[in-house]
């Protein structure tokens, strides 16, 4: 059974969102994102994959398995999730990937309201031609992607390339990088970036509840 760290109102629509690959569900990020949103009254739900709580309790620093694996975990956790509201689902990185791969299937079943992906991984690190893009070409449910601007994972050049559908929602974070930070020279601050990103999904949730 999943452990759930939960913020925000008790009622109303729950964004359900998973960590990346390196890091859990208590990372900077993933609680600035979490705190921000219920700050703006949603409820948030931020659970971990087997392999990164076992590293809780002493286990070894293994690497995420397969796919197929991640995928029954994340829908464990939305069967688990007791909400009486619209359920968002998504992520960070790796997260967000594997909830845009079980999504479609749960939208058919009324089971999720939409997708909400935080810095998507579109390829492998350093491997841009191994694109992750055809299944998200085939989504029919609401979905926002927020995503740096230099992302190396996909850049706003690099995804304006890709011929992603109109259907999907993309929230550009001026000069950010994975975790949304920008460079000093931009001007801009890290907390700026969030909170652009939190406003998005914010209005991306109420419009699709």
């Amino acid at each position: 059974m999943p452990q759930f760290l939960i913020d925000g109102p008790t009622k109303g629509p729950v964004y359900l969102f998973a960590h990346g690959s390196g890091v859990g569900m208590s990372s900077d990020f993933m609680s600035e994102m979490s705190s921000g949103l219920a700050a703006r009254g949603v409820r948030s739900a931020r659970f971990e994959f087997a392999y990164m709580a076992a590293r809780r309790t002493g286990g070894s620093k293994r690497p995420p398995p397969r796919t197929p694996v991640l995928e029954v975990e994340f829908i464990e956790a939305i069967d688990a999730m007791k909400s009486e509201g619209a359920l968002f689902i998504g992520g960070k990185s790796m997260g967000g990937r594997i909830a845009s791969m079980i999504a479609e299937d749960l939208f058919a079943q009324t089971k999720v309201a939409g997708l909400i992906c935080l810095g998507y991984p579109f390829h492998p690190t350093g491997q841009p031609e191994k694109l992750r893009v055809d299944h998200l070409k085939e989504l029919s449910l609401p979905t926002l992607i927020c995503q740096g601007e230099r992302d190396p994972f996909g850049t706003a050049e690099d995804v304006a390339g890709y011929g992603l559908p109109d259907r999907i929602s993309l929230k550009w974070l001026k000069d950010g990088d994975h975790g949304f930070k920008p460079r000093k020279a931009s001007g801009l601050t890290l907390a700026q970036n969030m909170d652009q990103a939190i406003e998005a999904i914010t209005k991306f949730i109420a419009a699709h509840s």
